[in-house]
């Protein structure tokens, strides 16, 4: 006898759900399938996403549902268009048996006509978000006035979005003697408002503890400084060559800057944020779920309803400001049963938010190191050699191209032909991990942090200086990221200024001035341009590195003697200065 059949479901939905391949009902359905057959009315369920809710509910409303009174009888209010139509979709898997029943997502940024003209037509139930409902509800080509129960599915995320007042008005046409549902994975303050206001005598189920995270999320951390925030999402991201994963960013312009920033760096990555169209959006969606996407960068709005099984990591790029977001977003990995992980890249000051986060989740944070090169490249080359190994061949196919190939490659030893293989996947990455710099903890200024940086070190100024790599020298100029300037506009501005095309090495980017690297041999050409050349009233320094360290005793590359100098700011004018 199927286990959901001893929970009392009927054989049309336990064959449904057989096919879809549910074996055991997960905890939440356990305890809320039995509850809701029994015709308790009011239930409060705290659970995480992904531990199979929408099963929950969904099962005992198709098993109620009266399919000879085609009028809406169940109405669920969930977030996100995404939310909606998975809900939908599923409800219509499990109902696969059921004659005659009719399920229709309403939402917005979807012809409201064809909506309409379902509505007419007739439905049992109704998944919808807010917005549209209200818009039809308005139109008077919906009615509630039959509706027998209400669902409000992920709840805490509705009301962070600001839905409290739909949600207040769309109550307020449901009769009041229907049942009420309501899932939530936290518990926040305004979700009590509304079971107080909304539900009499509810039965609290909860799944774990409180707002508690996921049990088969891993939940870890790296403390970095905030300029090697970027390279230090990309060291983990190259840790984990399979990543399936969502990147969280506070603002919608972070967001964007870190999905390009990926891009061009060679990830397969997009965006996804509140700038983006309906279609703009459900294409990056498509992509993702698709495992045509590696990653996603993503703010919390935006994931919201994001439904994706096999999430394997979520990274916040910046911890969010209050602990329901973090449950939130931890929660979209480590679903149906799989492990995942959530890490966070945080400065020393965030450490505190950490210790305030495991006390709220009843979760320990294991602290790590950012990832070195070595161990990056030795990773991804024996992930490369395990794909290799496990690869399929279709020998039909390849057959009679192997004479040929045998032929062409049959001077070189087993042993050259794997080492051009490994070379031809891993140069890149490789030399990339040669010249990169070693990310260490802010707390980590030491002596032994100096001996990893390859002759990096901190001067009594603050000013960052090392040794240029061989064959070049390396240049000051008294422009940074207050004026504006990123590497691209540095590397233009001095082409432009520079007869013949000068290549540029490394670059590093102070508040108020820069350094940068050149040739040994035309170094001094560069400075010579430079000499007596003014931006508007601003006067330009170029000049070798140790000889503005030289002069550190007599100058001070602080506020006040830039502005002295015409530096930064305009004394006149009270401007940035910008190219």
């Amino acid at each position: 006898m199927s286990e959901f059949k001893k929970l009392g479901v009927t054989p049309e939905i336990a064959q449904a759900l057989a096919e879809l391949g549910y074996e055991q009902p997960m905890p939440v359905q356990s305890e809320v399938i039995p509850q809701l057959l029994n015709k308790t009315r009011n239930i409060i369920a705290l659970a995480q996403t992904g531990t199979g809710k929408t099963a929950a509910f969904g099962i005992p409303i198709i098993q109620k549902t009266d399919v000879k009174n085609v009028t809406p009888q169940t109405l669920i209010l969930c977030p996100t268009r995404e939310l909606c139509l998975q809900i939908a979709g599923d409800l219509a898997d499990y109902s696969k048996y059921v004659d005659d029943i009719k399920v229709l997502p309403v939402y917005g940024g979807s012809s409201i006509e064809s909506q309409i003209r379902a509505l007419k037509r007739g439905v049992h139930i109704i998944v919808a978000t807010p917005g549209r409902l209200i818009d039809l509800i308005k139109r008077k080509t919906v009615s509630l006035s039959n509706v027998q129960s209400v669902v409000l599915d992920e709840a805490d995320e509705m009301l962070n979005m600001g839905f409290t007042e739909d949600l207040d008005e769309i109550l307020s046409y449901v009769p009041e003697n229907r049942s009420m549902l309501l899932f939530s994975a936290t518990m926040p303050r305004e979700i009590q408002r509304i079971t107080g206001k909304y539900m009499k005598d509810p039965m609290e189920i909860t799944i774990g503890r409180k707002n508690e995270g996921a049990l088969n999320v891993r939940h870890t951390y790296y403390v970095v400084h905030a300029k090697d925030r970027y390279l230090a999402l990309k060291r983990i991201v190259d840790y984990y060559p399979n990543i399936y994963g969502i990147i969280f960013c506070r603002t919608r312009k972070d967001t964007q800057e870190i999905a390009d920033k990926l891009m061009q760096d060679g990830y397969d990555a997009d965006s996804l944020h509140g700038d983006l169209s309906q279609a703009q959006r459900d294409l990056v969606m498509s992509k993702f779920r698709n495992h045509n996407l590696q990653l996603l960068v993503a703010t919390d709005v935006a994931a919201r309803g994001l439904d994706v099984d096999d999430v394997s990591h979520i990274i916040n790029y910046s911890l969010p400001d209050d602990i329901e977001s973090y449950t939130h977003r931890s929660g979209r990995t480590g679903r149906a049963g799989k492990a995942g992980t959530s890490i966070s890249i945080i400065h020393t000051k965030e450490r505190g938010k950490i210790s305030q986060i495991e006390k709220q989740i009843n979760k320990q944070f294991e602290k790590r190191e950012i990832p070195k090169g070595d161990v990056i490249c030795e990773k991804q080359l024996f992930n490369f050699v395990d794909k290799i190994e496990k690869v399929k061949v279709n020998e039909e196919e390849i057959e009679r191209l192997l004479p040929s190939i045998f032929r062409k490659l049959e001077w070189l030893e087993k042993e050259d032909i794997i080492k051009r293989i490994v070379s031809l996947e891993f140069n890149r990455l490789i030399e990339y991990y040669q010249e990169a710099e070693e990310i260490f903890e802010p707390d980590d200024q030491s002596s032994g942090r100096r001996k990893g940086e390859r002759g990096r070190q901190s001067n009594r100024n603050g000013n960052v200086s090392r040794e240029p790599e061989k064959g070049y020298s390396r240049l000051f100029i008294n422009v940074g990221k207050m004026d504006g300037i990123n590497p691209a506009v540095l590397m233009g501005f001095i082409n432009e200024n520079v007869k013949g095309k000068v290549p540029i090495g490394k670059i590093d980017l102070m508040k108020s001035f820069s350094f940068f690297e050149v040739p040994e041999d035309v170094a001094p050409k560069v400075v010579s341009s430079f000499k007596g050349m003014h931006l508007e009233d601003r006067k330009l320094l170029v000049q070798f590195a140790q000889d503005a360290d030289n002069q550190k005793s007599k100058k001070n590359y602080g506020r006040k003697k830039e502005e002295n100098l015409g530096f930064g700011r305009n004394k006149k004018r009270g401007k940035k200065q910008r190219y």
